[in-house]
């Protein structure tokens, strides 16, 4: 089902691409809000390059190293992200999506899917590493 990000959805990415979201401000939530977002408007192939390009202004723009960023995590949330909109009902923002199931709010879930050595290898921050417990679900 194809969700319309609201419009304090699109103020926030608005704002997080402008660079206008300070670091710590930019927490999980914040993470899994900029995917809905461009999850919204794009699939996960297409939305993935543009959350990458907007990570890496925002760690440059904030004097962040770039080896911060995480590639296998990005990825494997965007997959999250959608799969979950694709069960949900209708939602008309970011935070009515949410509401309908939180599991993706608990940031560890990844380590149902990955091993710790394996997720936090910097093979893994470096380009994506699939799953080595259980794949992440791409459709219902």
């Amino acid at each position: 089902m194809k969700m319309m990000p609201a419009p304090d959805d699109l103020a926030f990415c608005d704002r997080f691409e402008a660079g206008e979201v300070a670091p710590e401000d930019f927490n999980h939530r914040a993470h899994l809000r900029l995917a809905y977002v461009y999850l919204c408007e794009d699939p996960v192939h297409t939305a993935m390059p543009r959350i990458r390009g907007a990570l890496h202004s925002f760690l440059k723009r904030n004097g962040v190293p770039a080896d911060k960023y995480h590639e296998t995590l990005t990825r494997a949330w965007l997959m999250a992200v959608q799969y979950f909109m694709d069960k949900a009902a209708a939602a008309r923002s970011f935070d009515s999506f949410i509401a309908q199931d939180d599991r993706l709010l608990d940031a560890k879930v990844m380590l149902s899917h990955y091993r710790k050595d394996t997720l936090f290898s910097d093979a893994a921050r470096a380009s994506f590493v699939a799953p080595d417990l259980q794949p992440i679900p791409l459709s219902i």
